[in-house]
């Protein structure tokens, strides 16, 4: 059969001109590949040709970079709008206590937890036994954070009410993590570009809504759609800036807003001095209409800003996509009809496709892009509740009160332009996967050291100088605590971005979308403690040091993306997979298609299978 079909071959060979003047080899006429398509290779062949990172995707980065402040401004207004007032207690209820007209006012924090007091005048309440007296018919509240008045001091959510706080903190950070899993799926189906601009409308609407609150309830509601208008914001630019840049600019570029996010950290307590003592309103409704109207400036996007061109050519909407190649050649100066690349050719021949859109949902038929994703996921929510752990640590519980929050909030803000800066060499020199992995090192071992060491310093030595074990204490937790904080923060900002780079175009908004939220769930563990009064916070940091050592070991399972082009595709976030350390291309080998074979292997089972079951035979017949 074999000679048979080699002979065929060779007659059909035969038959034709050019195979009697070049028989081929082994009897196989060699096939004909057709050349390979252009437009899915966005950064290698469609980008170049239009003149690379040219003027015009320069311009619109720089577009990409002025909202950043201004969410940064927006991110952390929870300190001054929700900070907690020192509370004098002016009129305390004498019916219900010992208490007398001439009894010295008492000093209690606004977040102090209900604390009631007896007939003799003895505290008792879900407190934590430190006897803060909050049965008091008047008080005096005097806030130490820039504004004369916030919404604390308006509605007097202290003691009793001191939950409806942490609720109003909660409303932000929930609905942003509701943001980020809609918009991403919206971003994904209907474009960057219209997510972009309803976040920035209803943005308007709702920020400024919340300066008119009438009551706390109204307030939370509100910055509920605040917070989710304001994660659709932040995931577009996020996405549109990675999708603008070549590979060689996507991390400098991402730093850069970076850095002006912290930027508006950092000038955030000016901007709320400048609303002291206003004359017509509450200070802490200045402030929010001073947050939210620099959105204005956004509303040009609408025809300033347009969609992603490599959206449009993941999606296959080539009729959109031509009218903007043209576009930004000519904002680039390059002359496409003399452009040799035959980019605008192929084009032409896909006109007649139907766009396809993909959702999130078709990540879970993959093979490997699901567990990048779950890894980054698990990454980011690890990075920011461990932060909350490393801040927690660091706070003296003795300084006075005005300088625990200015100390403290500088603090972190320094924290994260050092980690800034330090991201930038350290990615460069290490990549993407290796630096990630170096920090997350650097997270686990201050946490372990937080939690072991000081113990064993406690228990085994300097058991009778108890003031010099406690300053050292004290010394090292805050040293852990910074050394904590920098690496957590680096772990975050790196899981947010490494998943923005190995997630394919048709699903990263989506992708991205799953990694904002867990970094949001993350970041809600800080005021869930605060709700509890810390209780249980010992745990709560075992737990999430114990997540960074399996994340340590789960990083190793992710490819390097520096200097690769993006993927477009599902198919291209498949193929796209971790490099082995002794040779490149095994894990290449392992996950394609085998096309060899395996006849003679399964004839010589069954040859030796034979040959023993007749050994087996005739030794049964001769007993």
């Amino acid at each position: 059969a074999p000679s048979c079909c080699l002979c065929g071959r060779a007659v059909m060979a035969a038959g034709r001109p050019e195979a009697q003047d070049h028989p081929p080899e082994n009897g196989f006429t060699p096939l004909e590949h057709p050349a390979p398509r252009l437009l899915p290779h966005i950064d290698g062949s469609v980008l170049p040709s239009l003149g690379g990172f040219g003027k015009h995707q320069k311009q619109l980065v720089v577009l990409t970079w002025i909202p950043a402040l201004f969410i940064g401004f927006s991110q952390f207004s929870d300190y001054f709008l929700l900070a907690q007032p020192i509370g004098t207690c002016v009129q305390p209820l004498t019916n219900e206590s010992n208490w007398t007209v001439a009894s010295p006012p008492v000093t209690v924090t606004g977040g102090a937890p209900a604390l009631q007091l007896k007939g003799n005048g003895t505290g008792e309440g879900y407190g934590d036994g430190s006897g803060l007296l909050c049965s008091c018919k008047e008080w005096r509240l005097e806030l130490q954070t820039g504004l004369s008045q916030n919404v604390v001091t308006k509605w007097k959510l202290v003691c009793d009410s001191a939950w409806k706080v942490h609720i109003a903190k909660f409303s932000l950070l929930v609905g942003s993590i509701f943001g980020y899993l809609v918009m991403g799926v919206m971003a994904d189906w209907f474009g960057r570009h219209p997510v972009l601009i309803l976040s920035v409308l209803f943005m308007l609407v709702f920020g400024l809504s919340v300066a008119f609150s009438v009551n706390v309830t109204m307030f939370s509601t509100l910055r509920f759609f605040e917070g989710f208008c304001l994660a659709g914001l932040a995931l577009s630019l996020y996405v549109l800036r990675i999708e603008l840049c070549l590979p060689g600019w996507r991390f400098s570029m991402t730093m850069v807003a970076s850095f002006l996010m912290v930027g508006g950290q950092l000038l955030m307590p000016g901007v709320a001095a400048l609303c002291r003592n206003w004359p017509d309103r509450d200070d802490w409704q200045v402030l929010q209409i001073v947050i939210i109207s620099p959105f204005v400036l956004m509303l040009p996007y609408v025809w300033i800003f347009p969609e992603s061109l490599r959206w449009l050519l993941a999606t296959q909407h080539y009729r959109r996509s031509k009218a903007m190649m043209l576009h930004i050649a000519r904002k680039n100066q390059v002359d496409m009809t003399t452009e040799p690349s035959g980019v605008l050719t192929e084009l032409e021949q896909e006109l007649h496709k139907k766009p396809q859109r993909t959702c999130i949902v078709k990540m879970m038929s993959t093979r490997n892009l699901w567990k990048n994703i779950v890894v980054l996921c698990v990454n980011s929510l690890t990075g920011y509740g461990i932060h909350h752990c490393f801040a927690r640590s660091m706070m003296d519980p003795e300084a006075q009160p005005t300088a625990l929050c200015h100390a403290d909030y500088y603090t972190m803000a320094g924290i994260a332009v050092a980690t800034c800066l330090a991201l930038c060499p350290a990615v460069g020199l290490m990549g993407r996967r290796g630096g990630l992995l170096t920090f997350m090192i650097i997270t686990a071992l201050a946490s372990l050291l937080q939690l072991g060491l000081l113990n064993l310093i406690g228990k085994y030595s300097l058991r009778h100088d108890t003031v010099l074990r406690d300053t050292l204490n004290r010394k090292f937790s805050v040293a852990f605590s910074i050394i904590g904080m920098f690496s957590s923060h680096a772990v975050s900002i790196l899981s947010i971005f490494f998943c923005a780079e190995i997630t394919p175009t048709v699903i990263r908004g989506g992708g991205l979308g799953l990694v904002l939220a867990s970094a949001g769930f993350g970041m809600l563990t800080a005021p869930i403690m605060e709700l509890h009064n810390q209780k249980g916070y010992f745990l709560h940091h075992v737990i999430f040091a114990c997540c960074t050592l399996l994340c340590i070991i789960c990083l190793l399972l992710l490819p390097e993306p520096r200097g690769q082009p993006l993927p477009e595709s599902l198919a291209d976030g498949e193929t796209f997979t971790r490099q082995t350390l002794l040779h490149p291309g095994e894990q290449h080998l392992l996950l394609a298609k085998s096309d060899r074979d395996y006849s003679r292997v399964h004839d010589t089972f069954v040859c030796r299978f034979d040959s023993l079951k007749e050994d087996f035979t005739a030794s049964y017949n001769s007993l």
